[in-house]
């Protein structure tokens, strides 16, 4: 089952505002998002940049979140527990690539069968070893950026 997952600020594979990166406010964007399965006990949302020089980069953790929540508004906070991003801080982190190269960002929202019960600061690894074998839907939302 998909989940599908939307921005009032940009669409599928379009450029993400630069009010959303590290070049404007910074804030996180605003997000909906429907199909969830009704028997969902919580949902994670992980933002990454796969094409960072160094690997996959994190942008953002959020898990148990509740499955009642269909989206967030523009700057966002405290739905759910806060993981920590690859800039070392809690929340959400924009776009922020080195100039001169398109990077694409993925937004992945999963709705899972238990609440992942770990403590607020957990890594991205830490949470997608929880969520193993307990998703019963997702969706992605893809952007880009390029400085």
């Amino acid at each position: 089952m998909a989940i599908v997952l939307t921005s009032s600020a940009f669409n599928e594979g379009e450029t993400i505002p630069k009010k959303y990166t590290c070049d404007g406010e910074d804030l996180s964007p605003p997000l909906s998002w429907s199909g969830v399965p009704g028997d969902t006990k919580s949902l994670a949302l992980i933002v990454d940049d796969p094409d960072a020089p160094g690997g996959t980069f994190v942008h953002w953790v959020q898990f148990d979140i509740s499955p009642d929540v269909q989206g967030f508004q523009e700057g966002m906070k405290g739905a759910g527990v806060e993981g920590i991003n690859d800039f070392r801080r809690r929340g959400y982190s924009g776009p922020c690539p080195p100039r001169g190269s398109d990077h694409h960002y993925f937004f992945k929202l999963y709705a899972l069968d238990e609440k992942l019960n770990l403590a607020a600061g957990a890594s991205k690894r830490e949470v997608e070893r929880a969520m193993q074998g307990h998703i019963l839907a997702q969706g992605q939302l893809t952007g880009k950026y390029r400085r």
